[in-house]
């Protein structure tokens, strides 16, 4: 099966504004450069298993998104914010969530596989 995964590998390119954070005073860019490790989906040819978690990682970072999302612009409201700052709040921490769950959970997968476990 000669299937790739381009669109994951493509997020590799997000690394590219962690050079915002080397050439200006904004630190906090310099976090984008672990989208890096995405490059590798290039090279690696899938299969079925790699689909299968692929996709599971996929919707429990969707679901951690959607949960933390409204969780965190509920919480930003009750506490006094503005709703659309709360709105903020909320996608910003849904999104970080996604990216932390989605990698780990394909991290979790990759060495089981890699382990030789089912």
């Amino acid at each position: 099966m000669k299937k790739k995964y381009y669109l994951e590998g493509m997020l590799g390119l997000l690394s590219l504004l962690g050079f915002v954070g080397v050439f200006t005073e904004e630190r906090m860019f310099l976090a984008f450069f672990a989208f890096a490790c995405n490059f590798q989906y290039f090279f690696i040819p899938a299969d079925e298993m790699m689909t299968a978690y692929m996709n599971k990682s996929a919707a429990r970072a969707f679901y951690g998104d959607m949960f933390l999302t409204g969780a965190v612009t509920l919480g930003c409201i009750l506490a006094g914010l503005p709703a659309g700052r709360a709105l903020l709040y909320g996608i910003l921490a849904g999104w970080a969530a996604a990216v932390v769950v989605q990698s780990l959970s394909v991290s979790f997968y990759r060495f089981r596989e890699s382990w030789g476990a089912q």
